[in-house]
């Protein structure tokens, strides 16, 4: 009887997952393991959010596992020595895991396969799981990696895409190998109340919805701050109860036309970031690639940026992305612009400060997309115009025309109407809302800060 151990990592799903096909085609019988690493609790990355979401995924994977006939294994200490006591326990000859890019996952790897070859078990570590195009897949000419996203997009778009693996229907674990209680929700303090339901059901049931009701008017939609029409698919492909690939073979199936295209360009960003990363490791703290030392220290900046994280700066559509933030642990993507320009161009705030409060709530917070968004905002990273600001005030008026988004996450302003309350501060006396602070700084001011000091970079 040959056993094999999956484990798995940010891949908490059986539909289209590789590396769970491969041990149920190389062994009679397979161990899914999932391991509460000590070394990620040290780092405070599993914060509330995540936290509660993950516990919802392992529960839902579990049920999934067991009806069909097996069972999740729960473990939690150091990966490495986990891992290979399972793999004792259970005399497994294999395991299998997905692929990653950054330095923890590369460092696990190393570890995993040192540790495994000293007790005769072989490492099977399988791309193309938490991306489309496995990083790397594709290059320019004379470079490891795309460091513009419109060409990489064009590389991308001709890759041929694997076929997508069918969920199995029977499961057999070994039962010599025990594992901890399931984690759950409840468990965890400190979680955003609108914080979503986690776990491969739920996603699939999300996306299915999606793909019926909003994927053709994406194009014209996601930009929408009141409206609303991004997927929310975001938390489920960060802890792989999505897989990408199936994700572009289905928008393909479903719609043709421009609302597909843009959906598939946004999921080829995530592809395009996980190459980046790969490629340079040391982007996730580091300037990628124009490097900025002229940033205002902690210590100076503190009042301001506590008031961005708290959602007090006087510009309206800011308060609301960091409001939203707080209450869902997630902010549409155009409100994820405005506020990362807002803290790193106009106050200008180192990005690492803005990225660690982002990862501190965010449910789909990770390094690659996280770091690298927001260096491309910052400047600092791959975008190709790294001097441009938004306006906080015209990209709400052109994006929230009617201030729904604002009045909706800052009930100090529902009173103000229409477009007028993106610009509290001109309304006359009388209509302005005592209890909203005024603007932090003048966007004037703010502006004329940058340019002086990029000058000097």
């Amino acid at each position: 009887m040959t056993v094999a151990v999956v484990l798995f990592t940010s891949d908490l799903r059986l539909h289209d997952h590789p590396p769970l096909r491969a041990a149920l085609q190389r062994a009679d019988e397979v161990v899914p393991l999932f391991v509460r690493d000590t070394a990620i609790h040290a780092t405070g990355f599993d914060a509330p959010n995540r936290a509660a979401f993950l516990a919802d995924c392992l529960s839902d994977l579990d049920a999934s596992l067991r009806e069909r006939g097996g069972h999740l294994v729960i473990r939690s200490g150091p990966v490495v020595r986990q891992v290979r006591a399972v793999a004792a326990e259970c005399r497994a000859t294999e395991v299998h895991m997905a692929a990653g890019v950054t330095h923890y996952a590369h460092r696990r790897e190393e570890q995993l396969r040192d540790g495994l070859r000293r007790q005769d078990v072989e490492l099977h570590v399988h791309d193309t799981v938490g991306t489309a195009v496995a990083p790397g897949a594709v290059t320019p000419s004379g470079s490891d990696h795309y460091a513009v996203f419109t060409p990489y997009f064009r590389r991308w778009s001709q890759e041929p895409l694997r076929d997508i693996c069918p969920a199995p229907r029977t499961i057999r674990v070994p039962d010599t190998v025990r594992g901890e209680p399931l984690p759950a929700r409840d468990e965890t303090p400190d979680v955003s109340p609108g914080l979503p339901v986690g776990g491969e059901t739920q996603g699939r049931d999300r996306l299915s919805r999606w793909l019926r009701d909003d994927l053709p008017g994406y194009e014209d939609q996601h930009d929408d701050l009141a409206g609303d029409a991004t997927s929310r698919l975001s938390p489920y492909l960060h802890f792989g109860a999505l897989s990408p690939v199936e994700l572009v073979h289905r928008a393909v199936r479903t719609h043709r036309g421009p609302g597909r295209e843009a959906f598939v360009r946004q999921l080829c960003w995530r592809d395009f970031h996980h190459q980046v990363l790969a490629a340079r490791p040391d982007a996730s703290v580091q300037d990628y690639r124009t490097r900025h030392d002229q940033w205002r220290s902690a210590d100076e900046a503190a009042e301001d940026i506590a008031a961005w994280r708290d959602g007090r700066t006087g510009y309206p559509v800011i308060d609301a992305a960091m409001r939203q933030l707080r209450h869902e642990g997630w902010m549409h993507n155009r409100a994820r612009l405005l506020a990362a320009s807002f803290l790193t161009k106009t106050l200008y705030v180192d990005w690492r400060i803005g990225a660690g409060h982002f990862l501190d709530l965010l449910v789909d917070g990770d390094i690659v997309n996280n770091q690298l968004n927001w260096q491309w905002v910052a400047g600092t990273g791959t975008d190709t115009r790294p001097h441009r600001v938004l306006n906080p005030t015209v990209q709400g008026k052109r994006f929230d025309p009617q201030g729904q988004y604002v009045r909706r996450w800052v009930p100090e302003l529902r009173d103000v109407k229409d477009g007028r309350v993106h610009e509290p501060w001109r309304l006359p006396g009388q209509e302005r809302p005592d209890d909203y602070p005024a603007p932090l700084i003048d966007l004037g001011d703010g502006l004329a800060r940058f340019k002086q000091a990029r000058g000097r970079n």
